[in-house]
């Protein structure tokens, strides 16, 4: 291990990252649990993502519930869209959401449940999705025409691709550590529990 002003070099590596994480993106972060918490966790998934979408219903519901919803972690969602489908489900769940956490974080869980209509059949599950959140079919239109959420979408999925070096999804960074692919509970708790202070 190199020593660079002090410091062993992973941790420069991890503080940088954590820093470049932590940069205001051109849209707000969508994020679960206390700012202040021990650990935090950033994902970044597509909605075409088939491993993105057996982790949300699989494994991102027992972190929630023994991790997120107790104060320890705080879990943000990034969108990194491989796709035009995957680019207007994450537009429509910022619609829908409106600057709400809470709703974002349910309308994703939707758009990962409906992944297979949402591939064959995008626009009629968009306007569905849409219409089950309150929006009208010329609502879910104009979102996902939305050229201004279209390009701040895009800057961030430039940046998390240049900056974090982000190429697949799920990634996910915890406390600025990258692990790629999907992941099972156990393995994710495994990488936690070393970082939550007894």
């Amino acid at each position: 291990m190199t020593w660079l002003g002090g410091f062993p070099r992973p941790a420069m590596a991890e503080s940088a990252v954590t820093a470049l994480l932590a940069k205001p993106a051109a849209l707000p972060d969508m994020a679960v649990g206390p700012a202040k918490a021990q650990v935090t966790i950033y994902e970044f998934a597509s909605m075409s993502c088939p491993h993105c979408a057996a982790f949300e219903q699989n494994v991102f519901p027992m972190i929630r519930s023994k991790y997120v919803d107790t104060g320890k972690v705080r879990y943000v969602f990034r969108e990194f869209p491989l796709d035009i489908k995957a680019v207007a489900a994450s537009m429509l769940a910022r619609c829908v959401a409106n600057g709400d956490a809470e709703k974002f974080f349910g309308t994703i869980d939707t758009l990962f449940k409906q992944q297979d209509p949402l591939m064959t059949q995008t626009l009629e599950t968009l306007q569905t999705i849409g219409k089950q959140a309150g929006m009208d079919e010329k609502a879910t239109e104009v979102c996902i025409k939305d050229q201004s959420l279209l390009d701040k979408l895009s800057t961030d999925q430039k940046f998390a691709n240049e900056q974090l070096k982000v190429d697949a999804t799920p990634t996910f960074f915890i406390n600025g550590i990258m692990t790629k692919g999907a992941i099972s509970f156990e393995e994710f708790e495994a990488k936690l529990k070393p970082l939550l202070k007894k």
